[in-house]
């Protein structure tokens, strides 16, 4: 009873947190838990005594009680709502089925209907395709009628009712061309009495319309009513097809009657003053050409606006009004330039054609612009008539246009330069204009050659003549002859100038000299027809052009430029007297070559032979002829530097031949140790300095190299035969030491690695004159003398002035026989022996050498092989 009275205080105390509305939203465990015990747990604070958890117990059990009711009715309310949301699912089945069913029943009502609306619009198209053949049939029934009547009448002379109609205005105009286009159609096919006379009347009154309506069009042409014009316009398109409309247009417009003149307007000095001059900018811009192409695109840009406003058929009339501004505004003010370039020179008249060219090309790229759209009629009926209209009797050409008024300006453009390239025309002239420049250019080079070949030829007749000439009237031509031929005789032209006998112009030494300014010159001169060509040439005649050209520039550079100079120098160097010191002025001739050959390869691979790639076989032909003129033009350099390093040689050769036999066995007087060297030894050394200089200045790279290497080893082996002809003494040992140091000192000045051991092996020979007899043997045995076979160094060891003294014991130490004493043939046979070993041997070993001496290159026993190509780059 009691705990019944317990749990009723606690249902009535718990009844606010433990009904269904405080589980709806969020519920959270913990503050349901601290809700029904806060109270309990306030009352456990306030009594002092032990915790009791009785009451929370009892408590915890009512919630529980009442939690489970409250599940049972929660659960009893959810099972009914199910049941309810089942019927109303149910129910929503069931119309959503009816629902479809009506939907379906209303799509097939629509598709019966849209069929049947088909149907009915077929039949309706039918019927109205029906209704206008039958309305076309009737228009043609009716017009056929109404010719046969005005035909009629015509052949009665009775135009009542053609000029009634002609009277009503723009569409009574209209309606009389269209009829009377028929009419003149249906006179020419009919035969009939009085057929002839009927067409006279037909075209008299033709002839009368016309004029009427052209008369018309310029009266409102010249007080700017464009409404009137379009009307006159579309009358006589309907007509005839518009020609005459167009003509009139054209023909009263006012910029072709105020550019009817006799000559330019404006004279470009400037322009004249440039044009002949070769060395001068092709000018871009002619002033009177500048004008008139101003005032064509300004004139253009207007009468397009005024042409798509007047005429029903607007590209034609423009491109009939762009016909006759290229053929005869531009094409008159073009002749008269040309013309005038013609008087000029070649190069003027060629310049003219590419500046008309250029500024030309630039006309018509602005002009493109104004490209319009050809206007169709609206109907098949109207596009019908508009057919009919453009089969009139004078149809003017491109009525109905089937290109663009771009293809017809490049058209235009095209044959207004026909006349002056087409065939073989502009190719002659630009050849002729290259010869005539070259020619001109090269004029003063090859009088100057002519004059020194000529005077080579007859230099030894001249002198003979000299010699025996014994009158005084003969003794002014032989002086004069003797003059001439000295200055020839020792290479130079040293007086400032010489007439020539056949032109009287004087003759100077500069002019014959090789100039890479000069070859630069025609180098820029042919680029500049290069371009003419690639601009004038039809794109396929490019290839063949551009060789033609190239052959031209082959012939001045290589054949009277570069040759010409060559061959001179090797007739120079010829007829030079081998007893004095030879002229180095050959290697400037080597080094303009050489840069000549470079410009000439960077320009031919550069900018022409591109211009060939679009033909293979020219292209080909092409480069096969680019290496023969390069290789023409090195042969001759190298014959020319082969033939004066020979004059060198020989001149070197010469200077040791003025060794005096006791050179280097001197008196013991203060003379001859006062002396540093041997006059042969300064002379030799000089030259071979001056040598050493011109080369650095006139060569480079490989060039340079081989070219000091051929001079070095050829005067090592001038050494080797100069050392063995003298005796030496104690004292003379070191003038010779000298010498050979002076030699070594001076080859060493070349830089050439390859030579460093020639001459060091050199210096060790001579120092065999130095060393006491005691020590000689080990002496030869070591550094360079020890790798020759000492057999072959008595030749020299013979000259000493003590070789007598231990020759035997030399001889017995080393088993030689005497036979190898120096004196004899058999010692020259041995010296011999050791010159072809130093170069023979040098092949046994892998890096070329023997003795430690570098081997001669291959390209010195032969031909003297120059890289001009790569010279410029040190290669």
């Amino acid at each position: 009873m009691q705990r019944q009275q317990s749990l009723q205080t606690q249902d009535h105390d718990a009844q606010d947190y433990l009904e269904l509305a405080a589980f709806r939203g969020k519920f959270d465990v913990t503050e349901f838990i601290g809700t029904a015990s806060e109270k309990l747990i306030a009352e456990s604070k306030a009594n002092n005594g032990p915790f009791d958890p009785k009451p929370f117990i009892r408590s915890f059990e009512a919630a529980v009680d009442k939690l489970i009711s409250v599940r049972k009715e929660v659960q009893a309310k959810t099972e009914q709502m199910e049941k309810s949301v089942r019927v109303a699912e149910r129910e929503y089945s069931k119309k959503m089925i009816d629902l479809t069913k009506s939907f379906e029943t209303v799509g097939h009502s629509f598709s019966g209907m849209e069929e049947r609306m088909n149907e009915v619009s077929s039949t309706a198209i039918r019927i109205g395709d029906q209704l206008e053949t039958v309305h076309i049939e009737r228009q043609r029934a009716q017009a056929a009628y109404d010719l046969i009547d005005f035909y009629n009448q015509f052949s009665k002379g009775d135009t009542v009712r053609l000029d009634t109609l002609r009277k009503e205005g723009r569409a009574g105009r209209r309606q009389v061309a269209v009829v009377l286009r028929r009419l003149n159609t249906v006179a020419k096919e009919v035969d009939l009495p009085n057929a002839e006379k009927t067409r006279e009347n037909i075209e008299r009154y033709c002839e009368k319309f016309e004029k009427e309506m052209l008369n018309l069009f310029d009266r409102c042409y010249r007080k700017g009513d464009p409404k009137m014009m379009h009307h006159c316009a579309q009358t006589l398109l309907e007509f005839n097809g518009g020609s005459s409309c167009v003509q009139v247009y054209v023909n009263q417009h006012d910029f072709f009657i105020n550019n009817v003149r006799d000559g330019p307007t404006t004279d470009d000095t400037v322009l004249w003053n440039a044009v002949p001059d070769p060395n001068v900018t092709p000018p871009k811009t002619e002033l009177g050409l500048a004008d008139l192409f101003t005032e064509i695109r300004a004139t253009v840009d207007t009468e397009a606006q005024i042409v798509k406003a007047v005429f029903p058929n607007p590209p034609v009339v423009m491109q009939v009004f762009l016909q006759r501004v290229f053929a005869q505004s531009i094409q008159q003010h073009m002749e008269q330039l040309l013309h005038r370039g013609t008087e000029i020179s070649d190069l003027s008249y060629l310049r003219i054609l590419q500046l008309v060219h250029y500024q030309s090309s630039g006309l018509v790229e602005d002009l493109k612009t104004h490209e319009l759209p050809h206007i169709t009629p609206r109907t098949p009926y109207e596009a019908t008539e508009f057919r009919r209209a453009l089969q009139g009797s004078a149809p003017i050409t491109g009525t109905a246009p089937s290109t663009s008024i771009s293809a017809m300006l490049e058209t235009a453009m095209e044959e207004l330069f026909v006349p002056y390239t087409e065939g073989q025309r502009y190719m002659e002239r630009e050849n002729r204009n290259l010869v005539t420049l070259y020619g001109n250019l090269l004029n003063g080079f090859a009088r100057y050659h002519k004059f020194t070949t000529k005077a080579k030829s007859s230099m030894f007749d001249r002198m003979v003549n000299q010699i025996t000439t014994t009158t005084a009237s003969s003794g002014s031509s032989s002086t004069s002859s003797q003059a001439a031929a000295a200055l020839v005789r020792f290479g130079v032209l040293n007086a400032d100038r010489i007439a020539d006998r056949t032109s009287g112009e004087p003759i100077r030494e500069e002019d014959g000299v090789l100039s890479v300014d000069v070859a630069e010159k025609m180098l820029k001169w042919h680029a500049e027809s290069i371009g003419r060509c690639v601009e004038l040439s039809p794109a396929n005649d490019v290839p063949k052009n551009t060789f033609t050209l190239l052959r031209i520039l082959a012939e001045a550079i290589a054949t009277s430029y570069v040759d010409i100079a060559i061959d001179t120098a090797l007739a120079r160097l010829d007829l030079a007297d081998t007893k004095t010191e030879p002229n180095l002025q050959a290697l400037s001739i080597i080094r303009s070559v050489d840069l000549i050959c470079h410009l000439w390869q960077q320009y031919v691979n550069i900018a022409l032979l591109p211009l060939a790639s679009s033909s293979v076989t020219i292209r080909r032909e092409m480069v096969v002829f680019n290496t023969q003129t390069v290789t023409r033009m090195e042969t001759g350099a190298n014959n020319l530097l082969q033939k004066l390093t020979d004059a060198m040689i020989n001149w070197l050769s010469l200077q040791l031949t003025k060794q005096k036999k006791n050179d280097f066995k001197p008196r013991n007087d203060d003379l001859s140790f006062a002396r540093v060297n041997t006059e042969p030894c300064e002379a030799c050394c000089d030259f071979l300095e001056k040598v050493r200089d011109a080369a650095l200045q006139n060569l480079s790279g490989k060039n340079l190299e081989v070219f000091l290497t051929e001079i070095g080893v050829a005067f090592h082996s001038l050494l080797l035969e100069h050392l063995r002809k003298f005796p030496v003494s104690a004292t003379g040992g070191l003038m010779l030491a000298k010498d050979l140091k002076s030699y070594q000192d001076t080859v060493s000045s070349f830089n050439v690695p390859a030579l460093h051991e020639r001459f060091e092996f050199i210096r060790q020979l001579g120092n065999v004159f130095l060393v006491r007899p005691e020590i000689l043997k080990s002496y030869i045995t070591e550094n360079y003398l020890g790798r020759i076979d000492s057999s072959l160094l008595k030749p020299y060891l013979a000259l000493r002035s003590d070789w007598g003294s231990f020759e035997k014991g030399f001889n017995d130490q080393e088993g030689v026989p005497e036979e190898a004493v120096a004196g004899n043939q058999g010692l020259k046979d041995r010296f011999a022996r050791l010159s072809v070993m130093m170069k023979d041997l040098e092949s046994l070993r892998p890096d070329g050498l023997t003795m430690g001496m570098p081997a001669v290159p291959s390209g010195l026993t032969g031909g003297f092989s120059i890289p001009f190509r790569n010279s410029n780059s040190g290669t």
